[in-house]
């Protein structure tokens, strides 16, 4: 339901993904609908020049595994959901799974999940007879290797298997999956693993018909008389998010399972959307991320949970354009496949937001023609003096290596050199404005 996965990644921003006194963690999941999409190892270069050092793979790609190898960044691989019924029948084809996905990369490769599936019970429910077996066989592959305090499996599930999710105090599971969630429940707390929850406040504000204000799923606050609470319990929700994980934390407590923690594997917003989607704009998908960062930064759980921080994975790095379905399928990354940003954004806890909306920078023109690009890039480079230095091979700025990245970081070094004597950001007009700067495209 959620968009596809361009490699498959999720930053976890703070440490600790199991360790609650080490603080909350923000991730990003990564897609693999992607257009031109880099080596993997530009997009490792990428992931470490914005200090990214968590990251969720769908699948188990080789690429992405061999050169995440000595990065120190954690990685959550992915078991496929045309793999579940395979291996939820057969521990061999478990253990084969683990063997080749899995302990092949270690120790150098820091794998620390195992995502089974993608919301198999609302996605592919033929499956959820096996979906616990395939966990259980998992485990017991991690356990015979010796890894299984290290690595930790559980499923993504979404909010549609919650019927009702408000008020959060009242809320449950759908009971036709009581029997496979009781299990799916039970095998997390006797594997010390967590509830893996995909949480979208774009859509329950967009299908909930005008109930919740949109300030309530964007994290802004709202005024005295529009306060959001629960009649049972009292409580307050600031947003939706943080009322989302608690119907999680009662729909889990009334199965009579306590302590069993809830990440937040995939949330979002979409900047970009077709006719019928007014909501997916870029002001409102930069309000969303930003308000999320610093919601989960801040080390408090949901009002039922206050101890319990919302860790979660941003829903998506890069956007993904060759996604199926409603325009905004295409449209959820922070950053474009080139490494460019959508809109300004630093997931850094100590540097959240570094880029100044009052400058300007020039950039390569989106879709501009390549041999006109190149000519720019030559002269910016050549007659135009501009120090082209950081963009060859083996130097910081090389990655992702492709001609616009390379054009916008040449046609901007020209570009704050000259301006003040009257350079312009033209290039035979392939160069626009813009507030994003390309020196951190990588």
């Amino acid at each position: 339901m959620k968009l596809g996965k361009w490699l498959g990644i999720l930053v976890l921003l703070v440490v600790g993904i199991f360790s609650r006194s080490l603080g909350a963690f923000v991730g990003i999941n990564i897609g693999t609908g992607v257009s031109n999409l880099p080596p993997a190892s530009d997009v490792v270069a990428i992931l470490k020049a914005r200090q990214i050092t968590h990251v969720r793979l769908y699948n188990a790609d080789s690429h992405m595994l061999k050169a995440l190898s000595n990065s120190g960044i954690e990685v959550m691989v992915g078991v496929i959901n045309e793999e579940v019924l395979g291996i939820g029948e057969s521990a061999s084809a478990a253990a084969t799974w683990i063997k080749k996905n899995v302990a092949a990369y270690l120790p150098s490769t820091n794998i620390t999940a195992i995502a089974v599936g993608s919301e198999v019970l609302s996605s592919i429910p033929n499956a959820a007879p096996v979906l616990v077996s395939a966990l259980n066989y998992l485990h017991k592959a991690l356990v015979a290797a010796n890894l299984n305090f290290h690595i930790k499996v559980s499923t993504p599930q979404s909010m549609d298997i919650i019927p009702r999710p408000f008020p959060p105090s009242t809320a449950t599971f759908n009971s036709s999956w009581n029997s496979t969630i009781y299990r799916l429940l039970q095998f997390i707390k006797n594997t010390n693993s967590y509830y893996m929850l995909n949480a979208y406040p774009y859509y329950g504000y967009t299908k909930g018909d005008g109930i919740f204000p949109i300030d309530y799923a964007l994290f802004r606050p709202l005024p005295s008389v529009k306060q959001i609470v629960d009649p049972n319990t009292l409580f307050h929700y600031t947003s939706m998010l943080d009322a989302m994980v608690d119907a999680t934390y009662y729909s889990i407590e009334a199965f009579n399972f306590s302590g069993i923690p809830i990440v937040v594997t995939e949330t979002g917003w979409p900047w970009f959307g077709g006719a019928d989607e007014p909501d997916a704009t870029v002001e409102n998908a930069e309000t969303f991320i930003k308000n999320l960062v610093k919601r989960v930064l801040n080390n408090s759980g949901p009002p039922s949970q206050p101890s319990i921080p919302i860790n979660a994975h941003i829903y998506e790095l890069f956007n993904e354009d060759k996604r199926p379905g409603p325009v905004s399928e295409e449209n959820w990354g922070i950053l474009f496949a080139n490494g460019s940003t959508v809109y300004p954004l630093s997931l850094s806890a100590s540097d959240r937001i570094t880029e100044n909306s009052s400058v300007v920078f020039c950039v390569a023109k989106p879709g501009t023609d390549s041999d006109k690009l190149q000519d720019g890039l030559n002269w910016a480079c050549g007659p135009g003096q501009a120090n082209c230095t950081a963009i060859q091979p083996g130097k910081p700025c090389y990655y992702p290596d492709n001609l616009e990245n390379h054009a916008s970081y040449a046609y901007n070094d020209y570009y704050q050199k000259m301006r003040s004597v009257g350079g312009t950001c033209d290039f035979s007009g392939t160069a626009i404005t813009s507030t994003n700067d390309p020196s951190k495209f990588v």
